[in-house]
């Protein structure tokens, strides 16, 4: 899937196999030293722009970890949105193989946003409360690109973009993807075009809105794991969405744990209950009948 951000002028020159090996024996295998321009790894990745945007608002050497470590969460959460609108463009495209590589890589890259919580698990009550005070208001419940990945993976509550109504960039996107079929969405449609008889009300209903258990969405993932295996792409399909949902479950559960290691049960700086707010979202499930189909299995 392109990416959908402005293209400005090619940040690199194109070369090819025959330039390469050229340029290596010129070296005499060492790499090259001089550019006529700007290095083009940085040309290509803008690290020197990324290493430009860390602004710690205190002097305690631990905030540096918490921004960098939140900025990182950020990039991996538009990879993994990125990651999940191709899928769901190819299950419209009734292209069901095509559509396993980006949710395997979904799953890959929700292991590494799980691997980022570690970075952050020497953070003690009495560290995180020498910066606290000075973030305000700011929280991890205001990230537009967080909410962006929730509604994609059919998580939705319209409330949850009015934070966002000043910033109409964002506030905007989010409308989109609220109003518009979540993955789970385009994947009952599969299973609807398939012959698996998924009821209109199921199909054809406000978007905005969480999808509601169904009995014959769960049956048909029923039949789908008692008539398939490893051949089977919907089986496959079901496999790779649940190690999505997996990982996304558990990078919930250890943003409870972090907040319960660093703040315990304190009211959260956005407002809400903290602790208690994280562990009520976490009774919202991913691809429900998916889960609770395994009971009937």
């Amino acid at each position: 899937m392109k990416s959908t951000e402005p293209r400005t002028s090619a940040p690199v020159r194109p070369v090819n196999e025959a330039q390469r090996a050229a340029r290596a024996a010129a070296n005499r295998g060492g790499p090259t030293l001089e550019f006529a321009d700007q290095v083009p790894y940085d040309a290509y990745v803008r690290a020197s722009t990324l290493h430009r945007m860390q602004h710690p608002i205190t002097e305690d050497p631990g905030e540096m970890s918490f921004l960098v470590v939140s900025q990182v969460m950020e990039l991996y959460f538009k990879l993994i949105c990125v990651e999940l609108r191709e899928a769901s463009r190819l299950l419209r495209a009734d292209d069901v193989w095509a559509a396993l590589a980006p949710l395997h890589r979904a799953a890959l890259e929700l292991e590494g946003l799980n691997g980022a919580w570690r970075a952050l698990r020497w953070m003690t009550p009495a560290d995180f409360n020498r910066f606290r005070d000075e973030l305000g208001e700011a929280s991890g419940f205001q990230s537009a690109m967080y909410r962006q990945l929730e509604f994609l993976l059919g998580l939705r509550n319209p409330a949850l973009i009015r934070p966002f109504h000043r910033q109409t960039d964002q506030y905007d996107e989010l409308v989109v993807t609220l109003a518009a079929p979540s993955l789970w969405d385009d994947v009952l449609e599969l299973l609807d075009r398939r012959g698996f008889g998924i009821p209109a009300e199921v199909l054809h209903r406000d978007y905005s809105t969480e999808h509601e258990p169904a009995p014959a969405v769960e049956n048909a993932w029923v039949r789908i794991y008692a008539d398939g295996g490893p051949r089977d792409p919907l089986w496959l399909l079901g496999e790779a969405l649940a190690e999505v949902a997996e990982q996304f479950g558990d990078w919930r559960y250890q943003h409870v744990k972090a907040v319960q290691r660093s703040m315990g049960a304190k009211v959260g700086s956005g407002g809400s209950n903290g602790l208690a707010w994280l562990q009520r979202s976490m009774g919202r499930v991913v691809f429900p009948e998916l889960w609770s189909a395994r009971t009937s299995m």
